[in-house]
């Protein structure tokens, strides 16, 4: 089996389409796993994980590249706050909110409590989503390493969060404010009238068709004057192809729907 072959199976077994992601850094990433766990042919591999469920969970978790952090680049949560969010409150007295490829949830926990500084913690919802459901479950319980909350203002680290043997437990009344979903950006139906979108970090490993698709449907899922954020290598090239239009780095307002 050649990779071409490998990636009709994972296709058939995952629903996950490799060929929306960089094939040269998607192959050097799968050829290491299964190096790592002495396979010598996609064959063999394929056939293992097909009858081991912790091979399988482990193979989505490193295909699906989880590397997440609150509060991260700290200064663009610092544009949301000041200058993104109350603009959107002003239009939008409970905004729809969409934390997109959220990952174990330390995105959208942070927008929970950044949006707290302007709502009560009951008035806030939002929604979020990854392929990764080992990660989304990660995400319901809610518990950290330091590392992952080393980038939070210590105001919002006390406030929030609980330790627990050297691990950080967010509080209820936040877990409160998100749901959870599985969903895959190149296949499954976006939400609708979303003000604003945090979508961060995932698309830098789709092929340009796969961004394309992507950004369309982003524009088809937020309301006009609605803010799409990106990550911090992930600007976007002629945004107006996509009736967008940069407001601030990193953050896009949609002027208009696109056919």
């Amino acid at each position: 089996m050649d990779y071409e072959g490998f990636k009709k199976e994972i296709y058939k077994l995952t629903g996950i389409n490799l060929s929306y992601y960089k094939e040269k850094q998607m192959k050097r990433r799968i050829n290491s796993l299964i190096k790592k766990n002495n396979y010598d042919t996609y064959d063999a591999y394929v056939r293992a994980i097909k009858s081991d469920k912790e091979l399988f969970n482990e193979f989505i978790n490193y295909l699906t590249i989880n590397v997440s952090e609150f509060y991260r680049n700290p200064e663009q949560w610092e544009v949301l706050e000041k200058d993104i969010l109350p603009d959107l409150l002003k239009k939008s007295r409970y905004p729809k909110i969409w934390s997109a490829a959220c990952s174990t949830g330390d995105e959208p926990y942070t927008l929970v409590m950044i949006l707290n500084k302007f709502l009560p913690l009951e008035n806030i919802r939002i929604l979020a989503t990854d392929i990764d459901r080992q990660a989304i479950e990660k995400a319901k319980i809610g518990l950290y390493l330091k590392k992952s909350v080393e980038k939070l203002p210590v105001e919002l680290l006390k406030k929030y969060f609980t330790i627990e043997r050297d691990l950080y437990k967010i509080n209820d009344e936040v877990k409160k404010c998100v749901e959870f979903r599985h969903h895959d950006l190149l296949k499954d139906e976006y939400p609708k009238s979303c003000d604003l979108i945090v979508c961060r970090n995932v698309l830098i490993y789709f092929t340009e068709e796969a961004k394309d698709y992507v950004y369309r449907k982003l524009n088809g899922s937020l309301k006009t004057g609605g803010v799409l954020f990106v990550g911090s290598t992930e600007q976007i090239l002629m945004a107006n192809r996509y009736s967008f239009y940069p407001i601030k780095t990193f953050f896009y307002i949609k002027e208009k729907d696109i056919s």
